[in-house]
């Protein structure tokens, strides 16, 4: 398994709190995890219920076995000013610059700047050991840009040392695109059970393979439990008409009404089964788009809708469901 995670998916498909399940899954074990945070919505903190992510690293959470979950919200300009001090020692002239605002004016000019500083930050996560040369972070996860600009996103380096052919912002964006395109790098794509979002993913393995990316795997969210009897409500109507007459005699014996009291149980038993055929046939459309995933050649895992919304404990709950997909047979 990649070192670094890149998780991503279309809009309301619930990428950023897969990553922060996905997280919290990779740091079970007494294991460290960096949750980095790219666009600037503090998505992470509204989700661990902490105040807004500072420019610096801090821990949020605690994982099963005592491990550790830290958070960045990492911030362009702030990059650019580490950038500058660790390639041309700028010092205090970095922070002048700031002032004047010129670190503002080259982010918003060249967007692919920005990129460079946001993926450059997460790969430095990465390769950064400590005295004993061993990684500070066992993992870091990164919840990505969506998936329609994952492709751009992650490839800018790889403009940026073409066109930068010597010097330092050449050496930086090689050795992040060396990080992004080896096998530490693992890039998840969230999706929900809907054509758009699935359309849109297998758009986006697609770009992936093609910019020789590592597309890692398919992360299904908010999947709709099945009921029993979908089978039965997707038969023919004849089929369905034995169905009505025996639920409504069912009914009539509960004591809701037959043929004397005006034929209620009819009544009730057709808006239910209209409802229950309508579930079933959204579940038919499901079985369709998972087939159309299982296509793609990648690990799919699929994490179901949580009732009362995302809290902790329902994070918690998704971070389980990913460990046990990913690690089938290991202790909870």
């Amino acid at each position: 398994m990649g070192r670094l995670h890149v998780v991503t998916g279309k809009g309301g498909t619930g990428k950023t709190t897969v990553a922060a399940a996905l997280a919290l899954a990779l740091a079970r074990g007494g294991k460290r995890t960096l949750l980095v945070e790219v666009e600037g919505r503090q998505g992470i903190a509204q989700l661990f219920e902490t105040a807004p992510l500072p420019y610096e690293e801090r821990k949020i959470a605690v994982s099963h076995g005592d491990g550790e979950v830290h958070a960045l919200a990492i911030d362009a300009e702030r990059a650019l000013l580490d950038y500058l001090q660790m390639f041309y020692k700028l010092g205090s002239a970095g922070r002048a610059l700031k002032r004047l605002g010129a670190i503002d004016f080259a982010t918003t000019i060249a967007p692919g700047l920005r990129d460079v500083l946001l993926t450059g930050k997460a790969c430095e996560a990465v390769r950064r050991r400590d005295k004993r040369q061993r990684p500070v972070y066992d993992a870091v996860v990164m919840d990505a840009p969506p998936t329609g600009r994952i492709t751009r996103f992650l490839g800018v380096n790889e403009e940026v040392a073409g066109l930068a052919k010597v010097g330092p912002v050449h050496n930086q964006a090689q050795a992040v695109m060396r990080v992004l395109k080896s096998p530490q790098t693992a890039v998840h794509l969230v999706t929900l059970l809907e054509e758009m979002p699935v359309q849109e993913t297998v758009d986006g393995i697609a770009e992936l393979r093609a910019a020789g990316l590592p597309a890692a795997s398919v992360v299904v969210n908010m999947v709709r439990e099945s009921l029993p009897g979908e089978e039965q409500l997707l038969a023919p109507h004849r089929h369905t008409d034995q169905l009505t007459g025996a639920l409504a005699l069912a009914f009539s014996h509960a004591g809701l009404g037959g043929a004397r009291a005006g034929g209620r149980a009819e009544r009730l038993v057709a808006p239910l089964l209209a409802q229950g055929r309508e579930h079933a046939e959204r579940v038919a459309l499901e079985r369709g788009l998972r087939t159309e995933l299982g296509a793609q050649e990648l690990p799919v895992r699929e994490l179901g809708r949580l009732s009362e919304g995302v809290d902790l404990p329902g994070l918690y709950g998704l971070a389980t469901e990913l460990h046990d997909q990913w690690h089938p047979g290991e202790p909870a």
